[in-house]
């Protein structure tokens, strides 16, 4: 903060939860954004915390439209964009033709569906389940900000052992940065369940393999209070309007 106690117009829209930062500039530009009941359309414009920010119907209207989709990540898909040769991002899954037939949603699929899909964090390249691909800035910020559980199953090659399971529950020193779970817990002889909010790349398989635990699969089943359900790997639904994370 400035010494007029002033920020930006687009970081004070996103710590009021508005919208995304990236959303913040684009309406700005727009014109879609009030400051004390005045149209600002100036990048770059900064505000006092007091004063009263909101946007504009027609953003309001914007923001309705956009949709957050729910797909099974198989293995070898990279969450994000690709980063070497021969990757697939998820997003190129969601296609008409994958849409699970369970989907209650009622929404009629259009091609700007496809366009701007963000992934809301990570799910690494070697594991499978629940990704969140949206175009609502609110929610991608929400699950980005390490505040929501995610619930993983993890396979193991042999049984990990009483120490193993009680040092992963206390949290592990990895190349000098602590890792570690909300819950770590015994599901069977060969089956781990992990919950975690902060995360970090390749966060569990690094856990495990600090205490000697060698992982088979990995699984995300929940993220938040939204699980992956029925849904076939490949597939993917809309969230639905009563669903929140």
């Amino acid at each position: 903060m400035s010494e007029d106690n002033s920020v930006r117009l687009s970081k004070r829209m996103t710590e009021l939860g508005l919208c995304s930062r990236r959303e913040a500039d684009e309406f700005i530009e727009q014109g879609l954004v009030k400051v004390d009941g005045v149209v600002v359309n100036v990048l770059g414009s900064r505000v006092r915390p007091e004063q009263q920010i909101e946007l504009t119907a027609a953003a309001a209207r914007e923001q309705a439209e956009r949709v957050t989709l729910l797909l099974h990540k198989p293995l070898g898909f990279v969450s994000g964009p690709a980063e070497r040769p021969g990757e697939q991002p998820a997003w190129l899954l969601v296609k008409p033709d994958t849409r699970s037939a369970s989907d209650r949603s009622g929404v009629v699929f259009l091609k700007k569906h496809q366009q701007k899909l963000a992934p809301a964090g990570r799910l690494d390249v070697d594991a499978s389940g629940l990704l969140v691909l949206t175009q609502d800035g609110r929610i991608a910020r929400k699950l980005m900000a390490g505040e929501v559980e995610q619930e993983y199953l993890v396979w193991l090659a042999a049984p990990a052992s009483a120490e193993q399971l009680a040092a992963l529950g206390k949290g592990v020193q990895v190349d000098d940065e602590t890792l570690s779970a909300v819950r770590v817990s015994r599901q069977s002889d060969r089956q781990l369940c992990f919950v975690l909010r902060q995360q970090q790349r390749r966060h569990i398989q690094r856990m495990c393999a600090a205490v000697g635990v060698q992982i088979e699969r990995l699984h995300r089943i929940r993220i938040g209070r939204v699980r992956l359900g029925e849904l076939a790997q490949g597939q993917w639904r809309y969230l639905l309007e009563n669903e929140k994370f």
